[in-house]
């Protein structure tokens, strides 16, 4: 009999899952800390714990799949590779729609003349001379996006425009009309630009999962979740990696919806960067209509309806200016004071000493820089390139890396781009501190967590008298921003229509608080969730009782709670689908636009006819490439058609194709 194997890369914690080949019980699982920025170490770590614990061997495995938070944590981030997008035929004020010049962050754009109609016909010729030209003014990029108006309704200058610039650069490329088939050019070029700045980071990792699944003689096919919790094959992920965004989020809801067989609730999963909410309703995860959001970012990428917030358990710990001393968690993820002191004692815990044995907080807040690098990167402004060499020789007290006013922005570029990692107090050295948890070091939790509690609060005094009262804080305060999270997601997914007050005041809103208080007096209050609340998570069991109690709902933390993303990996389903439309342009004219060049049909029902078919074909294709032998095939219609003066007039349609199923034995 084979086995099932699931993986999930997160942004601490590398989980495996080794299951039944019915995908009936948990043979085994295993956890490794994710490497960066070699990502093999830890894959190679989880991996081949869990296949030893489940005493399997691994030629016996049939079915890989791979779930992962990379690409949501870069977003939420800010992180990511330098692009270039190339866009045509588009008004220059298009840029500042959908958020497309916020997601640019500076990235360079070549504006070209192109692009076509409604109907696909060509608006403008496009001008391979000046994209030629201009690639060759180009600052270095990693890859490009590029995004053609109504490239939806006809691809070619996307095309012409993709295999101009593979040939000239060798770069990988994003065309928008690639990853969705809805019209909206700048959303559409706003998701291009969050794929192309994603490809290298999940190449990176597919690679890693790939190469020791060789090593040590797996021959079944790798499979990666996809944001809406389908299961798509490797070699898709690489090229389209902004549809594994939400992809460790999906999983951990059909983890969730595996392992509790609950058919609603709201499903929060904590990690160390973000909290991941979701609905189940019925059974299964609610999709966005709308794209999913991830980062501040609307996208086109059809995912399930998470809200995601940055909240984990490596979250950083900053106090709130003003009298009180108020912590708050996030958004932003450092690496644990815990953690560090794991791999590199003889560098923390004398730096912790030595400011402990001084009077007041120190300078540099007691924190660290590590670089995520093994050789010195290039592409680095001067100053970046001074900070990093400080770091050349590994892990430095954060004092000894930034010495001037200018240093402090150029580590946080370096961070920012995913070549370095600050490390300072967060919860999980909270955990350790209270013996929550004892992962990692606690001695050098506690003193980063003593050398904190000497930061001052805005009348003079120490936020907290020792470690033990300030890690109790934090932790409190995890429950507190974890619950107004969960009630941001209930009001948002409510069916009542609040009007116009936000989601975010209405779990701010003091009659909210009383409820929650149980408040009882002239006015008497109860307000609670209304269906449980499933927690996941490697530190859920920690954090998430207080959670429950504070909502007034059930609280569950099932078992296998801590690797939920690697089990829902590999209980999907692969789902592949095949878009596209009808226009009607003029009499006797139908045109059907799908990827390839539109096609006009003298009648609506031969145009609809031959869309059907070609969808059809497509999905299928594409399902047996990812193992699906004998898919299930389901069509949605979406015609616009109205009876005028006794006559059917068709004024357009869409179509949707479906096709999906288990992978077999989904060997390469």
């Amino acid at each position: 009999m084979g086995y099932l194997l699931g993986v999930d890369t997160g942004g601490t914690y590398t989980d495996a899952a080794v299951l039944d080949g019915d995908a009936t019980l948990v043979l085994a699982k295993a956890k490794a800390l994710t490497s960066r920025p070699d990502l093999a170490i830890g894959v190679a770590g989880a991996i081949d714990a869990a296949i030893a614990k489940a005493g399997i061997a691994a030629t016996d495995i049939d079915v890989v799949s791979l779930s992962t938070t990379l690409a949501t944590n870069a977003l939420v981030e800010g992180q990511g590779g330098r692009i270039a997008l190339i866009f045509i035929g588009f008004d220059a004020q298009e840029l500042t729609r959908a958020g497309l010049q916020d997601a640019l962050r500076g990235d360079p754009v070549i504006a070209l003349p192109g692009g076509h109609t409604h109907a696909g016909t060509e608006a403008a010729p496009f001008d391979t001379d000046a994209l030629r030209t201009a690639l060759q003014d180009l600052p270095p990029v990693t890859g490009f996006a590029v995004a053609a108006s109504f490239a939806t309704r006809n691809p070619a200058h996307e095309i012409a425009a993709a295999d101009l610039i593979r040939t000239a650069t060798g770069l990988p490329v994003t065309c928008s009309h690639e990853l969705s088939a809805a019209l909206g050019g700048p959303k559409r070029a706003l998701t291009a630009v969050l794929n192309a700045r994603l490809i290298g980071m999940i190449a990176g990792l597919i690679t890693a999962v790939e190469a020791h699944l060789t090593t040590i003689g797996v021959t079944a096919r790798l499979m990666v979740v996809r944001g809406d919790g389908a299961l798509i094959p490797a070699d898709m992920a690489r090229t389209r990696p902004i549809e594994t965004i939400l992809s460790g989020p999906a999983a951990s809801v059909a983890g969730a919806a595996w392992l509790t067989q609950q058919r609603d609730a709201l499903i929060s999963d904590i990690g160390g960067t973000t909290t991941d909410i979701c609905q189940l309703q019925n059974g299964a995860p609610r999709i966005d209509p709308q794209g999913a959001m991830v980062g501040g970012f609307r996208t086109m990428v059809e995912a399930v309806a998470m809200r995601t917030w940055g909240l984990g358990g490596d979250s950083a710990v900053s106090v709130v200016p003003g009298l009180d001393g108020a912590l708050h968690l996030g958004p932003r993820r450092l690496m644990p004071i815990s953690l560090l002191a794991q791999t590199h004692p003889d560098l923390v815990h004398p730096v912790l000493d030595r400011a402990l044995a001084q009077d007041g907080p120190p300078l540099d807040g007691g924190q660290f820089a590590v670089p995520l690098w093994h050789h010195l990167p290039g592409n680095l402004d001067k100053r970046e390139a001074i900070v990093a060499e400080r770091l050349a020789a590994g892990p430095a007290r954060m004092g000894d890396v930034v010495t001037t006013r200018l240093d402090q922005p150029a580590l946080l570029r370096l961070v920012t781009r995913g070549l370095a990692i600050i490390a300072g107090v967060t919860p999980s050295d909270a955990a350790h501190v209270l013996a929550l948890t004892d992962q990692w070091d606690a001695d050098a939790a506690t003193k980063a967590l003593t050398l904190f509690t000497r930061t001052r609060r805005g009348d003079g005094q120490r936020i907290a008298t020792d470690a033990t009262s300030l890690a109790q804080t934090i932790i409190a305060q995890v429950t507190s921003q974890t619950a107004d999270c969960l009630l941001q997601a209930a009001f948002a997914d409510d069916a009542r229509d609040w009007g116009e007050v936000t989601p975010e005041r209405l779990a701010a809103h003091p009659l909210t608080m009383a409820g929650l208080d149980r408040h009882n007096g002239l006015i008497k209050t109860q307000l609670s969730l209304g269906v449980p609340v499933i927690g996941l998570g490697a530190s859920a069991a920690s954090y998430y009782g207080a959670v429950g109690d504070r909502l007034g709902t059930q609280m569950i933390v099932p078992d296998h709670a801590d690797v939920a993303n690697a089990i829902g990996a590999v209980v999907g389903q692969v789902v592949m689908q095949a878009s596209g439309t009808i226009t009607a342009p003029g009499a006797g004219r139908f045109t059907v636009h799908t990827e390839e060049a539109p096609q006009t049909f003298p009648t609506s029902a031969a145009a609809l006819a031959a869309l059907e078919s070609s969808l059809t074909a497509t999905a299928t294709v594409r399902a047996a490439q990812a193992g699906v032998t004998d898919p299930q095939i389901t069509i949605t219609r979406d015609i616009n058609a109205a009876l005028i003066e006794g006559q059917e007039m068709f004024f357009g349609a869409g179509l949707r194709v479906t096709a999906r199923g288990r992978p077999r034995i989904a060997r390469s």
